[in-house]
């Protein structure tokens, strides 16, 4: 007799009658005498069979018995749906296992949405838009991937027909006003219907938040009636300004950017606390100081230089943000949640509240601060030798600005700026660019990947919109802070290690061989060697070889592209591995705790080394956390950072449409062309536009149409024929 009185409880012993060995499947009547169920427990047992379908953990053969999905004729996976109505679902698999997408035709897929986990059914035939891809259909969707929508609300009004024998009565037909939400991205490609009581008092026009009550329902004879139903959560106002655009990127990207009262509360009691030497290193005597962007607001590094006989003592002075942001608190866990600060066109989300990022954690001149410093012994070729840390505090002596100290750089005291660094010659400023040399040099030597790629800079007029947009110029005192950087975030991983301790690394695999032989195809057909690609252990170097052949003839811009994509995606890692893009056997993020949070987890472990008071198992889980969030939350604000730079282009543009411009092709893809301007504006020339029927090469990543042949960085002239500041979509046409 079973005794089982709850849905978990049953629906684990189906679960594991259904995985015994020898199980055969078997009807709903057989599987309750199996399990020796009462009749009053039927009803229980119903519940839990229902349960695990909608999940699709198990299926029912055509006779009706019930067994599990794997090893039936079905699967589960996600769906992926395009602008055309049909969709591609990528099966769940094992490790190990590798499965081809299956294709759904519109008719097939069930009203399927972009993202949804569903189950579906093989079925033995290819349509033509199904390419070498197998065909399925949706039998049932597991899970919804979009509950919430952002898209344009709509008000039309409806003539209402009126049947024969009633318009003698009414001549004219009755009208009523609907209320739709067509949604912004191209892939739901259905509309959303707003009851008027929902419409949050929307008006026609708006960009608005929707949270869909109903999907779409299919219908026997119909692909879908093309409406959910919904109700308007968020009114962002009129779908065509800047405003409602920028509120909607962040909300879609979900970008905090309220802090909470409790942590508002924190943020001001710690920032009040008095600034004393007590237990920390004293370097307010040293000349150390910051170099920055001229915008910058928050200073989280400082940087110092002595000669150490042959060779150098090199001080990277970190703001010691573990000290204010302590574990469990309220402002810890918001840090955490945000991950990173994210700077966008007009202002920045901090991870941190103003006032610890551009208050007491700041390193701003003059003031005592408290540091983190990395104490780095160098020999004479720039090779470190020993690492140590400290809990320090230190008084920035300047704030120094990028092109300023260029300026200075280059004129020395002919410039403008030098009464301001003077006291930085002949001895610090000059020594620390020899450092550089080196440190250039050694970076250089073992491959790593330095690609020139273009930035955008916006200069916006008072109302914050766009007048001009131009690439931001590197000079040495960017690149010096850079590989100071480099240095120290090198130096305090192998430190790390080297003590056996737990450590957030910053990871970077290296390519599989299937984008390798890519890459290489791609260089090859450009004409250059690729000898070094073809070794048995790619290593960065060979990376490096190619690309400075393409350098020296002028071929760099075009194939920085293609080897960015060619490479793996750097994230964050509790388990220590080499960074293949940096050739480094072991990185660390070390420098930037005030805007990230992989940074200031590092600290926090290096503070517990220092006091001798870390718990390596409890550290090592806290490592492994900040690993996995640092990398999500890296993901999604590089996300929107790109949307609302596109966004702020699409505006520059928007009044330009009919100019021609100069650009050269960044992209080349089987429906058209994207060409860049000078000014890193990006458009899409569509093959439609195109004269001509053009054959797309994947491998060459060309167009052709007889002697025709568009490459990436060919140069063409184009004109502006349109600018979406919903989609952020700018087309081009060919001049």
């Amino acid at each position: 007799m079973n005794h089982t009185t709850n849905l978990a409880d049953m629906t684990e012993q189906i679960l594991r009658l259904l995985d015994s060995e020898g199980y055969v499947p078997m009807d709903m009547r057989d599987m309750t005498a199996v399990l020796t169920l009462e009749p009053d427990q039927y009803d229980l047992f119903a519940e839990a069979v229902d349960t695990l379908e909608r999940a699709g953990e198990l299926t029912r053969t055509k006779r009706g018995r019930l067994m599990r999905v794997d090893g039936s004729d079905r699967m589960n996976g996600i769906y992926h749906a395009t602008t055309r109505g049909f969709g591609f679902v990528t099966p769940e698999s094992k490790p190990g296992q590798h499965t081809d997408d299956i294709f759904i035709a519109r008719d097939n897929s069930m009203g399927a949405m972009n993202g949804d986990r569903v189950q579906i059914k093989r079925i033995n035939q290819r349509g033509p838009a199904s390419g070498d891809n197998p065909e399925g259909e949706v039998v049932l969707i597991i899970e919804r991937a979009v509950t919430e929508l952002i898209g344009t609300f709509r008000e039309i009004t409806e003539r209402i027909p009126l049947p024969k024998k009633g318009r003698k009565k009414f001549p004219k037909p009755a009208a009523q006003v609907r209320y739709l939400v067509k949604p912004d991205d191209a892939k739901l490609t259905f509309r959303v219907k707003i009851p008027p009581s929902m419409r949050n008092n929307a008006e026609d026009g708006d960009k608005v938040l929707v949270r869909i009550t109903r999907y779409p329902q299919p219908s026997e004879g119909k692909k879908d009636d093309g409406e959910a139903v919904g109700k308007v959560l968020r009114v962002f106002g009129d779908r065509d300004s800047r405003t409602a655009n920028y509120q909607a990127i962040l909300y879609s990207n979900g970008v905090r950017t309220v802090f909470g009262e409790d942590v508002l509360a924190e943020a001001r009691r710690i920032a009040s606390e008095p600034i004393t030497a007590d237990r920390r290193l004293d370097l307010r005597d040293k000349i150390i100081f910051t170099i920055d962007g001229p915008d910058a607001k928050d200073f989280d590094d400082a940087i110092s230089l002595e000669r150490d006989g042959e060779g150098y003592l090199l001080g990277v002075h970190i703001a010691d943000v573990s000290h204010y942001v302590r574990a469990g608190s309220a402002l810890d866990a918001e840090a955490l949640a945000r991950g990173t600060s994210i700077y966008f066109t007009d202002k920045v989300v901090p991870m941190l509240p103003e006032e610890l990022s551009n208050g007491v954690c700041s390193l701003n001149r003059d003031t005592d601060k408290y540091t983190l410093s990395a104490l780095i012994r160098l020999d004479g070729d720039g090779n470190i030798l020993e690492t140590s840390l400290h809990e320090a505090i230190i008084s920035s002596k300047l704030r120094g600005v990028y092109p300023e100290v260029n300026d200075v750089l280059e004129r020395g005291e002919g410039s403008e700026y030098w009464e301001k660094y003077a006291f930085l010659f002949p001895d610090t400023l000059p020594l620390m660019v020899e450092l550089y040399e080196k440190l250039k040099k050694k970076s250089d030597s073992r491959g790593s990947l330095e690609l020139e790629t273009a930035e955008a800079g916006f200069i916006l007029d008072a109302d914050g919109m766009p007048v001009e947009i131009v690439r931001r110029q590197r000079g040495v005192a960017e690149k010096l802070i850079e590989q100071f950087m480099l240095c120290a975030n090198e130096a305090v991983a192998s430190w790390l290690t080297d003590l056996g301790m737990p450590c957030v690394y910053r990871i970077h695999e290296e390519p599989t061989a299937e984008k390798v032989e890519a890459f290489a195809m791609f260089a090859h057909n450009l004409g250059l060697g690729i000898t070094p690609l073809r070794r048995r252990k790619i290593l960065p170097a060979a990376y490096r070889e190619v690309y400075d052949e393409a350098r020296e003839k002028g071929f760099d811009s075009i194939l920085s592209v293609v080897m960015l994509r060619s490479l793996m995606k750097a994230k964050y890692s509790a388990s220590p591995a080499p960074h293949f893009g940096l050739g480094c056997e072991l990185y660390c993020h070390f420098t930037s705790p005030i805007r990230r949070y992989p940074d200031l987890a590092v600290h926090r472990i290096i503070r517990a080394v220092l006091r001798g008071e870390i718990n390596v198992n409890s550290m090592s889980a806290f490592a492994e956390e900040a690993a996995l969030k640092s990398s999500e939350n890296e993901l999604r604000a590089l996300n929107a950072e790109r949307e609302i730079e596109d966004l702020y282009k699409a505006l520059y543009l928007s009044d330009k449409v009919g100019q021609i411009f100069d650009g050269v092709v960044s992209s080349v893809t089987s429906f058209g062309l994207f060409v860049e301007l000078e000014n890193t504006c990006e458009g899409l020339v569509p093959i439609s536009s195109m004269d001509g029927y053009y054959e797309y090469d994947e491998r060459a990543l060309t167009l052709t149409s007889g002697r025709t042949v568009y490459h990436l960085g060919d140069r063409v002239r184009v004109r502006l024929i349109g600018c979406d500041l919903v989609t952020r979509r700018i087309d081009f046409e060919l001049v």
